[in-house]
């Protein structure tokens, strides 16, 4: 014969008791060197800073944020491009009639 439980638990009982089962906040803290939010005793991902001292270099990524920019810009321009196209294709089809 297999167990099986005697009653039947009810939904408030079960609930009641998960109440406690839950994701709790990681300890975050403002680094005192940049400002930004970091998690506590971790090396600040932002400015490399750990305890007052620098320990990891942060690079900086300016090129390939250039990079995005004139990807957008590409991109609203051949949007334009295209705007403009339309409308001289509509005043054309006018000047015909």
């Amino acid at each position: 014969m297999a167990i099986v439980p005697q009653r039947r638990i009810s939904k408030t009982r079960k609930r009641k008791r998960r109440t406690h089962f839950k994701l709790e906040l990681p300890g975050m803290m403002v680094c005192p060197n940049c400002g930004e939010m970091k998690k506590g005793h971790t090396v600040c991902g932002k400015c490399g800073y750990y305890d007052g001292k620098l320990v990891k270099e942060i690079k900086v990524k300016a090129e390939e944020e250039t990079v995005v920019d004139t990807k957008a810009e590409e991109k609203a321009k051949t949007k334009a491009d295209k705007a403009k196209a339309k409308a001289e294709k509509k005043t054309t089809k006018k000047e015909e009639k």
